[in-house]
């Protein structure tokens, strides 16, 4: 059975950001993830996950200045920099939380510019060997051009490749099934190919990015196929609620609970 992760920049909305840890325990969830922690400190980070008894599976490393529109910055190379020190930021939330697993942004770069690819590739190995020694895997997200134009990182088949070529133990790929049934289509052949370089998986309905209880996915089937495949790791719950958060987790009560 599938380990949920409910994402708390998204859900549970209805209450502040530090309070939805327990709204998510109450819910059922045994885990949770979340774009960013750094508004907040990161020892009551920690200690609200704790409190609630939950497992976190996932959050991003500093994006730049979100707000402004930078999405990370992995592509940029004359930000090399800002990379390096994001990693330092985003390791005390990392030892509080205990997670294993810290997606890196690629930001908005141009895919056929030669120094965008030679830069990433870099940022890439440099964030892996630095989180190696602190047991955390580093994963890399592919995003569709709709959602985020100009973003580097828009193909799974880039995404796997370069995987595949770097051969770096903590490098995993991060399987949005949203943005690959976007990207690609094909999402269950692409799941079984890409299966052995996963480390972490998102879902939402397509193309409403709602609860994933309908449109053009067949979820009970995608989660049966996950464990088929044997996948153990987390499904992160990535999707905007159409209204009041618990109200909308009916998809949700056959698997409340799942031991993370």
């Amino acid at each position: 059975m599938p380990r949920f992760a409910a994402n708390l920049s998204m859900m549970f909305n209805e209450v502040p950001f530090l309070d939805r840890f327990d709204a998510a325990a109450k819910a059922g969830f045994t885990a949770v993830e979340f774009l960013f922690p750094y508004e907040h400190p990161a020892d009551e980070v920690g200690k609200r996950l704790k409190g609630a008894g939950l497992t976190q599976a996932l959050f991003n490393l500093p994006p730049g200045d979100w707000n402004a529109g930078e999405k990370g910055f992995a592509a940029l190379p004359e930000r090399f920099a800002d990379l390096q020190q994001s990693l330092h930021t985003a390791l005390p939330y990392a030892k509080a939380t205990g997670v294993k697993r810290l997606h890196l942004m690629a930001g908005i770069a141009d895919r056929s510019d030669p120094h965008a690819v030679v830069g990433f590739h870099k940022s890439v190995v440099w964030t892996a060997e630095f989180l190696a020694p602190h047991g955390i895997d580093v994963v890399i997200e592919p995003i569709n051009a709709r959602n985020v134009p100009g973003y580097f990182l828009n193909d799974f088949l880039f995404a796997r490749d370069l995987i595949t070529e770097l051969k770096i133990p903590n490098l995993k790929l991060q399987f949005d099934i949203y943005h690959c049934q976007i990207i690609h289509g094909d999402v269950t052949m692409r799941l079984r190919e890409m299966m052995p370089i996963t480390g972490h998986i998102q879902i939402a309905s397509i193309p409403s990015r709602n609860e994933p209880d309908g449109e053009e996915l067949n979820y009970p089937f995608l989660f049966a196929e996950l464990d088929r495949l044997g996948y153990d790791g987390f499904v992160g719950c990535e999707y905007n609620p159409r209204g009041n958060t618990t109200d909308g987790l009916g998809w949700f009560k056959p698997y409340a609970g799942a031991k993370s």
